[in-house]
């Protein structure tokens, strides 16, 4: 089993900074793909970033390109997600998965929020 738990949201102005981590621990850990989603009020959960463990190939959704970026620590097993330019429509929930067996996620962490408000 493995346990992923997120931290580093909280409520920042239009225009500020957050950096999210996602620590992983459990079971020998060695995803294929870890990834940053988020979820909005009333709306679906939706694809941030993505990063391939093995290789550092990093994805990202055309509405975070150029202000988010995705990274890992392979040796500490942390995934972090800092996110520039932070606007009122990345308000969300944010969540960190891992795809461990195959391409689709298996493991999900708990979620943090992030506010952005005048």
């Amino acid at each position: 089993q493995v346990h992923l738990e997120e931290s580093g949201g909280g409520l920042v102005q239009p225009g500020d900074s957050l950096r999210l981590t996602c620590a992983a621990s459990g079971r020998p850990f060695s995803p294929i793909t870890m990834g940053w989603f988020r979820q909005a009020p009333g709306q679906k959960r939706t694809f941030v970033a993505a990063i391939n463990w093995k290789d550092g190939n990093t994805y990202y959704a055309d509405a975070v390109k150029g202000r988010f970026t995705i990274s890992r620590d392979s040796a500490e097993n942390t995934l972090t997600l800092q996110m520039n330019g932070l606007q009122p429509g990345d308000m969300a929930v944010y969540f960190c998965a891992a795809a461990v067996f195959s391409t689709n996620y298996d493991y999900w962490g708990q979620g943090t929020q992030v506010t952005v408000a005048s």
